[in-house]
């Protein structure tokens, strides 16, 4: 495919994809009009990019949708001072777009080689104030033990499905910040939004869909007595 033929399946996807279903937000849909997707997937599947389903990537993990990431972006409103974490790098292409609005990104990547391309990739594309962590973030203590990952963060974003957020997940959260996740299991996920009030937390959902599952958490171990 030609430089043209992905700049108008870019705006096919804003349109066909996005716009449709209810995200309408112009800051959102400018940003994800201007990013080209292509540039992020390995190149075998380039032509695949501007669908609406989850391009395969390597280590088994594939991308998220269209929709997925445009609705994680609108409902965040980033403001550009939010110092954000998120869990689950893939490709960079999220967290080019995240950092794009936001003041700063950690993003933590279980899978080295994924890790190691995002991180050219954000590079290629002039993001500098995002880091890509070679972790896996479901382990406490390995997340304990990274200095960068002391202070508070002002936004939270989970990019595989979880059954329950994880205590130490939430406890990164600052107070009056936002943590979006994908909560349950296929073929029922929701995407949710959380806003942390001191000990409360309001919870909306904004829609089912599919993802893969979390990598990495904790194995819940059976007694048999």
């Amino acid at each position: 495919m030609s430089i043209t033929d992905f700049q108008f399946a870019r705006k096919n996807m804003v349109d066909h994809q996005i716009r449709c279903c209810k995200v309408l937000d112009a800051t959102t849909l400018d940003l994800v009009e201007s990013m080209p997707r292509e540039n992020f997937v390995p190149a075998h599947v380039k032509s695949l990019a501007y669908m609406e389903g989850h391009v395969p990537l390597p280590c088994n993990q594939e991308m998220h949708s269209p929709l997925q990431e445009a609705t994680i972006l609108s409902h965040l409103a980033l403001n550009g001072s939010e110092r954000l974490l998120e869990i689950g790098t893939g490709t960079a292409f999220l967290t080019t777009m995240l950092a794009i609005q936001a003041g700063e990104v950690i993003s933590c990547e279980i899978h080295k080689p994924l890790a190691e391309s995002a991180a050219t990739h954000l590079h290629t594309h002039g993001i500098t104030n995002a880091q890509v962590i070679h972790i896996n973030a479901m382990d406490a203590e390995a997340m304990a033990a990274r200095t960068e990952l002391q202070q508070p963060f002002d936004v939270i974003v989970l990019g595989a499905a979880v059954k329950e957020i994880p205590p130490h997940i939430e406890a990164m959260l600052a107070d009056g910040g936002k943590l979006v996740a994908f909560i349950g299991q296929n073929p029922v996920v929701s995407l949710i939004l959380k806003t942390k009030n001191g000990k409360t937390w309001q919870e909306i959902g904004l829609f089912e869909t599919l993802l893969q599952d979390m990598e990495g958490l904790p194995e819940n171990r059976q007694f048999i007595f």
